[in-house]
């Protein structure tokens, strides 16, 4: 491998991954951040949201001089080889993305393009994006000067909690646009896709996956939209299980033995959360209506994950009749293990509807402290126990190793009630009857 010098534009979630990512395989990496703050922060291996393993990875790689971050574009662009875009595209009006950041780097990295120059969009960007960028670029360059530059949609697969090895060890790497680009790009990954790297897993080669600009900005979206229905299809058959008495711990396995189906995501419980899914679903919708048409699955896929909300506090209101000036715990706030993010979270949904009924709620997450203003009245407890102590119910919301491993005999010593509310049919159920508390699952 010859090393580059690659600059990322956008040093939060995904730009910190990738700037720590290509500098530990040997790339001249600067990551360019507009907040001076945040650059401070990053140089001392410091990282605002939590991810497992980053802040030591990151400590290391600076430590070796081949990543920098720095708020001068002059610093990070003059001489890059490749630009990846890592910036945001959140949701904007009628579930739209929100492009102006992607339309401020190209403003920025335009003055120092030069012939040979591939810019890749590893944001998450609509189809279509990738040409929009080329034409921004070529309307911003000066008449007398117009390099030949590539352009080429590198989409992220990175999972919160498991973010370094998704980008080391993926099942495939996809590149969308003109060989020539592809080529410099696949380049910077050879590493990853023949796996020489130290702890490497030549067993396990990725897949490179080429395509044209358009078909890989689709294969992003297509991906987490199969995902996430994949899920919603799992809680629509747990649901009809409840009703007709089958068990659908049973059921769903049994669906997933098939090869052609796969057990990944055929978990039932309080449905998906997290700043993808949502989005995502949101801006594939959104595109098919540009073209007159209505996305009937992806739509109910959206409808099913938002009744399944509420279908938890059906269940309380089954079993504990009144909720009003009951006492609910909440175990787990983040949307998934691992991480802190809160985006679209099971548990504010939960906690919004709690409160508004009447209930009194406390809270306890191993990384999560804090909620939004408007959840302010949700206790967040220093531990398990404490948040549990003298509740009428607890529900289960965020299967982290530490809640599904709690001693039952201690939460049922801790709780007024017995209730408790397996939101992620995760909890051994016998062990927590033998404790004497009553458990209701998804599915069962």
């Amino acid at each position: 491998m010859t090393p580059r010098k690659i600059a990322v534009i956008g040093t939060g979630y995904v730009g910190a991954i990738t700037s720590t990512c290509f500098a530990w395989l040997g790339h001249e990496v600067y990551g360019l951040e507009s907040d001076p703050v945040r650059v401070g922060e990053l140089t001392q291996g410091r990282v605002p949201f939590y991810e497992p393993g980053l802040p030591e990875r990151l400590k290391e790689t600076v430590a070796t001089g081949r990543l920098t971050f720095t708020d001068q574009p002059a610093e990070a662009l003059t001489d890059a080889d490749v630009i990846f875009l890592c910036v945001g595209t959140p949701t904007g009006p009628g579930g739209t993305a929100d492009l102006s950041q992607i339309e401020s780097a190209t403003s920025t990295l335009a003055p120092f393009l030069r012939d040979g120059s591939v810019v890749v969009n590893k944001s998450t960007v609509p189809v279509g994006s990738g040409n929009w960028v080329s034409t921004l670029l070529e309307e911003a360059l000066p008449e007398d000067s117009k390099p030949q530059f590539s352009v080429v949609s590198n989409p992220e697969f990175l999972r919160e909690g498991s973010a370094l090895d998704d980008f080391l060890y993926p099942d495939r790497i996809v590149l969308g646009g003109e060989d020539a680009g592809i080529d410099q790009v696949a380049e910077l990954y050879g590493p990853v896709l023949e796996q020489k790297f130290p702890g490497g897993r030549p067993e396990k080669l990725p897949r490179l996956i080429r395509a044209d600009l358009t078909s890989a900005e689709m294969i992003k979206y297509a991906a987490n939209a199969f995902l996430a229905t994949k899920i919603s299809f799992a809680n629509e058959i747990a649901n009809i299980c409840e009703l007709v008495g089958a068990d659908g711990r049973q059921v769903l396995p049994a669906i997933g033995a098939d090869s052609r189906i796969g057990e990944a995501f055929l978990s039932p419980g309080l449905g998906w959360g997290g700043s993808c899914f949502g989005k995502d679903l949101a801006a594939l919708i959104g595109t098919g209506q540009e073209y007159g048409y209505s996305s009937s699955l992806l739509r109910s896929s959206v409808e099913v994950n938002e009744l399944q909300r509420a279908a938890v506090i059906r269940k309380l209101q089954r079993e504990l009749r009144v909720l009003k000036g009951r006492r609910v715990c909440l175990l787990g706030l983040s949307f998934k293990p691992g991480t802190d993010d809160l985006r679209d979270a099971p548990a504010l949904d939960l906690a919004g509807r709690l409160l508004a009924a009447g209930a009194v709620v406390s809270a306890f997450d191993p990384v999560v402290t804090q909620l939004p203003g408007d959840l302010d009245a949700v206790r967040i407890a220093q531990s398990p126990i404490e948040a549990a102590r003298g509740v009428d119910a607890v529900i289960l919301v965020t299967e982290w190793s530490e809640l599904v491993a709690l001693d039952p005999q201690g939460l049922k010593s801790a709780m007024k009630g017995s209730l408790v509310l397996d939101g992620r049919n995760a909890l051994d159920e016998a062990a927590y009857c033998a404790a004497g508390l009553r458990v209701v699952g998804v599915g069962w």
